[in-house]
Order: C-alpha cells, then sequence, then structure tokens
C-alpha cells in the first residue's frame, strides 16, 4: 500500500493485531485474501517496517461512517479489507473485521458509559437493529473472532507480556518519509512484532509465575484473557503490538525512551526469583506511567 500523505492521523488508539499466513486460511477466503495481497501490495515489507498507511486509510474510513447523514452504529456488512505483511517472503493476513469490531464497541460503550449517554450517541433503536443483526450473524457464524483487539488512550499493561525488547521497533517521524516535492514527512511509529510460538510461550510462562505468586492479580487475569485469544489463529501467525495514534501522544522524546516491555519483564524476573517487593515496586512504577498517559483524555 502506497503510504498516504495526510493531516488525519490515527486516533490515540492503540491495537494488538494477529496476522496469519494465508496457508491457515481455509477456501474460498485464502483465494480471496491472496487475490486482495496481490492487488494491493502489502502494508509492510520486511518485519522492520510499520503499516502506518493502512491504519491512516482505516481511520479515514471510519471518519466518513461517523460523518454520514444519518450515523450508522455499524457497517451493513464486513469491508473485507486487511493489513497485509510480508516477511522471509511469506504473506500474512491481518482482517479488519470493521464489522465485528463495531460490534463489540458497542458493547463496550454500554459497559463504559452512562444510559443517559449512549442514548445521546446511539439512539435505542439503531442500537437495538444492531444487536438484532449481530444475533443474526452470531448464528450463521459461531467461531467468528476479531484479528484485532484496540485499546484508547492506554496499551494495557497485560498486551506487554507476548513481547521481548529484541523485538521492538522504532521509526522517528520522517525517518521513512520525504519532505520534498510538498510531501509530508511520514508520522512517527512504535510496534513490536514476534512470532506466535513466541508470544504464546511468554504469556504462558508470565502466567505460570503469576499465578503462583500474585494469585487474583489483574495482570494474571489479563495474560489468561489474552493467552485464550491468541490460541484462537495459526501457530505460525505474527502477533504486532501498534502503539498507533498513542506514539503523538507520548512525545518524540518519550516514545525513544518507552521500554515498558523491558520493564514488566523485569518486573517478572524478580517475581520469579523471589523478589516480590522489587517486583512489586517495578509494576507500580509502570502502571503509574500509563495512568498518568490515561489521564490526558480528561485534558482541555
Amino acid at each position: 500500500m502506497t503510504v498516504p500523505h495526510t493531516s488525519v492521523l490515527p486516533p490515540y488508539t492503540a491495537q494488538l493485531r494477529v496476522y496469519e499466513p494465508l496457508a491457515a486460511y481455509p477456501e474460498p477466503d485464502r483465494a480471496r485474501w491472496q487475490a486482495y495481497a496481490a492487488a494491493n501490495g502489502p502494508d509492510a515489507d520486511g518485519p522492520g517496517r510499520p503499516v502506518t498507511g493502512a491504519a491512516l486509510a482505516e481511520q479515514r474510513a471510519a471518519l466518513a461512517a461517523l460523518a454520514a447523514l444519518t450515523p450508522r452504529p455499524l457497517p451493513d456488512q464486513e469491508d473485507g479489507q486487511a493489513y497485509v505483511r510480508v516477511a522471509d517472503g511469506v504473506t500474512y493476513v491481518c482482517p479488519w473485521t470493521t464489522r465485528l469490531r463495531a460490534w463489540l464497541a458497542l458493547q463496550e460503550l454500554r459497559r463504559t458509559l452512562p444510559a443517559h449517554l449512549v442514548d445521546t450517541v446511539l439512539p435505542p433503536a439503531l442500537r437495538a437493529a444492531a444487536e438484532a443483526d449481530r444475533a443474526q450473524w452470531q448464528q450463521d457464524h459461531p467461531d467468528a473472532r476479531p484479528w484485532i483487539l484496540a485499546s484508547r488512550w492506554e496499551v494495557p499493561l497485560h498486551w506487554f507480556l507476548a513481547f521481548g525488547e529484541e523485538d521492538r521497533h522504532h521509526q522517528p517521524a520522517g525517518e521513512y518519509g520525504s519532505a520534498g516535492d510538498g510531501e509530508r514527512p511520514e508520522p512517527a511509529a512504535l510496534f513490536y512484532l514476534t512470532p506466535m510460538v513466541q508470544a504464546r510461550r511468554r504469556i504462558a510462562r508470565a502466567y505460570r509465575a503469576l499465578r503462583e505468586r500474585a494469585a487474583g492479580a489483574a495482570l494474571a487475569e489479563g495474560a489468561e484473557e489474552v493467552g485464550r485469544w491468541l490460541e484462537e489463529f495459526h501457530p505460525r501467525s505474527l502477533v504486532e503490538l501498534d502503539y498507533g495514534g498513542l506514539v503523538q501522544l507520548l512525545g518524540p522524546r518519550a516514545l525513544a525512551e518507552e521500554r515498558s516491555v523491558g520493564q514488566l519483564a523485569d518486573g517478572l524476573a524478580a517475581l520469579r526469583a523471589g523478589e516480590a517487593t522489587a517486583a512489586l515496586r517495578m509494576y507500580e512504577d509502570l502502571a503509574a506511567r500509563w495512568r498518568r498517559v490515561l489521564a490526558l483524555r480528561h485534558a482541555s
């Protein structure tokens, strides 16, 4: 995909994505995604490149739907688009599944906002129709699951468990782009990319340590949740944590110094070594740093 030069930046949202190899998709989906990848090209050619262009395209599509004269709580049908990566000659696909994710976002909206605010944003009649559509769709697609999880204003700490510092890729603003000929520099990017087998192994090891030494902790519950989600996918998939629009929120200096993955790994190593006080201190420092980021959503 050609990276668009635009003033539209991704929202303050991070994404956890799974890219499955083409061989993992049954027919006719495999042929459809193969044709899609051939027609559009990869969004990232090589593990060190971000999918910034595709993320901007997805955001523009979402903004267009919000700007419609009649707001839609969810798309009428799946958009049939995906993030595409090529690594070591293998093509990997991460479907957007926009409609499914819109249903999940609608559920989250109802959990996190007062009822009167939800009614203002999405009238009850529209929500009822959307929920009826979802019920019917789920009957027809009982095994459906999203390839993308999203989090606004923060990265959930349990997402970091799947990665190591060696998976880190940081692109400062304009590094790959060109400001000449009227083009805008490419936005900054920070992402982690790792093989599925590594992600599952790290999460399983973290979960064992947390279950044995910090049973009932929120981090242990989060590790179990994301571990179960990853088990739904092909073992030769790729797992990506993309900071997305959070890079704009953090700023260049904080982004360059961002090492949450390593800090959480150090805390778990201390926990395994029986150094509970040190582990708790590292975890609390990390949680406090992300609480400060989350608090920015209330800034004017």
